[in-house]
C-alpha cells in the first residue's frame, strides 16, 4: 500500500534559507527579498486594517550589491530568512582577478573573485604592500563574497 517517494537529492548540510514569521524579524537582521539575501536597514508595522492582519514593511540593502530592496508582508505570514555565514580568510594571492584564501587550517581557495568595487581597489593595494590582511568572506544562498578587510593580528 505504501508508495516510495523519491524526494530528490539536497546539498548535505542546511537549506540556504529558513522560513521565520514577519513580525519576529529585527532591524539588522537578514532576509530574502525579491529572491536577494538582504540585511533589513528600516522596518516598519502598520495597523491591523478593516481587512485583519497588520502589514509589516521591510527595507533590505543586499547584502553582496548593496541594492536596496521593500517588500510589504502580513504579519503573521513567513518570510525567507538566508542563512547566512561568515569567515575571516587569510590573503595569500591575487590572480587574474581571483584570490586566493587560506583558513586556519591550511587549505587554500581561489574562486573567489575580486571585488571589482572601492574594497577590491583597496585589497589589490594593501597587497601590493605586502600587508598581511584578513578578507571577511560572507556566504548566503549559494552566493559568496568579499565584504571587508581587516589586519592580520599575530
Amino acid at each position: 500500500m505504501a508508495e516510495e517517494q523519491d524526494f530528490g537529492s539536497g546539498e548535505s548540510g542546511a537549506s540556504s534559507t529558513y522560513p521565520q514569521q514577519c513580525s519576529a524579524l529585527r532591524k539588522n537582521g537578514h532576509v530574502v527579498i525579491k529572491g536577494r539575501p538582504c540585511k533589513i536597514v528600516e522596518m516598519s508595522t502598520s495597523k491591523t486594517g478593516k481587512h485583519g492582519h497588520a502589514k509589516v514593511h521591510l527595507v533590505g540593502i543586499d547584502i553582496f550589491t548593496g541594492k536596496k530592496y521593500e517588500d510589504i508582508c502580513p504579519s503573521t505570514h513567513n518570510m525567507n530568512v538566508p542563512n547566512v555565514s561568515r569567515k575571516d580568510l587569510q590573503l595569500t594571492n591575487i590572480d587574474d582577478g581571483y584570490l586566493s584564501l587560506m583558513d586556519d587550517s591550511g587549505v587554500v581557495r581561489e574562486d573567489i573573485k575580486l571585488p571589482d568595487n572601492d574594497l577590491g581597489k583597496e585589497i589589490t593595494s594593501r597587497y601590493e604592500k605586502e600587508d598581511q590582511i584578513l578578507c571577511t568572506v560572507l556566504t548566503a544562498m549559494g552566493e559568496e563574497s568579499v565584504v571587508g578587510i581587516k589586519n592580520m593580528t599575530s
